[in-house]
């Protein structure tokens, strides 16, 4: 059983102390595909390190994070653009608008995320999407990009919305990224979710942050995607392993590795 975990901050400080070891846990636990959304470019070279580090294992994204869309957004879309010339990225993400931390900014994270959907166009790269309190903003955004259904795609991670919501995102080439929210009790989506296909569905984790129960609340890890994986099951009623699987052939389809 090979499980894909499709988002995960691995590179960043709060691993600083067991890095190795948790990734260790993680592969034990069948985690063999671990994908790197991007921040901003203060931690490019840590995430670099790490694929170095794990060559096999590791699968770099390119992105400006919306909550990091800040007054020198323009010098880090520079960064993103030179960085993504390299060809060492499989994805334009974490991208998207966050209204949460702060509604002032929606003008430049609209700039932003539209300039980083040109990239992941002329690089025919996927795209992964951070969507928070914004589900409006950001499907206007794509329903004006999407003029070619193959040209572009990807997921929104860490998905929250409604049924609706979810059957427009995948009408939009999207997939869905369902991590530790499907297994909190407030977490709302695991009352629908065995309305979609499960072809629509990627795993994540978005480590270290939103870990599933009974670890919420806590540093969330790779090898805790196991938890998103017995939740799946339980809604789907299918094995674990099939699950795995299917998602896995999924996340080779959208970042075609």
């Amino acid at each position: 059983m090979i499980i894909t975990d499709t988002h995960a901050h691995l590179y960043i400080e709060a691993f600083d102390q067991d890095r190795d070891a948790m990734i260790k846990r993680a592969m034990t636990e069948g985690v063999e595909r671990f994908f790197l959304p991007a921040i901003d470019s203060t931690y490019t070279q840590s995430m670099l390190e790490l694929k170095q580090a794990y060559p096999d294992y590791m699968y770099m994204m390119m992105g400006l994070h919306p909550t990091h869309v800040k007054e020198n957004y323009k010098d880090e879309l520079k960064h993103v653009k030179e960085q993504l010339e390299s060809g060492n990225y499989v994805a334009v993400g974490e991208i998207g608008i966050d209204l949460y931390w702060d509604k002032s900014t929606l003008h430049i994270q609209q700039e932003a995320f539209r300039f980083q959907i040109g990239l992941a166009k002329s690089h025919q790269l996927p795209i992964v999407i951070h969507s928070r309190e914004s589900f409006d903003e950001i499907f206007e955004i794509l329903e004006e990009e999407q003029v070619d259904q193959d040209q572009l795609r990807g997921i929104f991670h860490c998905f929250t919305g409604n049924l609706e919501q979810a059957k427009r995102a995948i009408d939009l080439n999207m997939k869905l990224g369902i991590g530790g929210v499907v297994t909190f009790k407030n977490g709302k989506i695991d009352k629908f979710l065995d309305q979609i296909e499960l072809e629509h569905i990627v795993l994540e984790t978005d480590a270290p942050y939103l870990a599933p129960a009974p670890f919420r609340g806590k540093r969330n890890e790779s090898a805790y995607i196991i938890h998103v994986l017995n939740k799946l099951s339980e809604i789907y009623g299918k094995s674990t392993a099939e699950i795995a699987d299917i998602t896995t052939e999924n996340s080779k389809s959208l970042f075609k590795i």
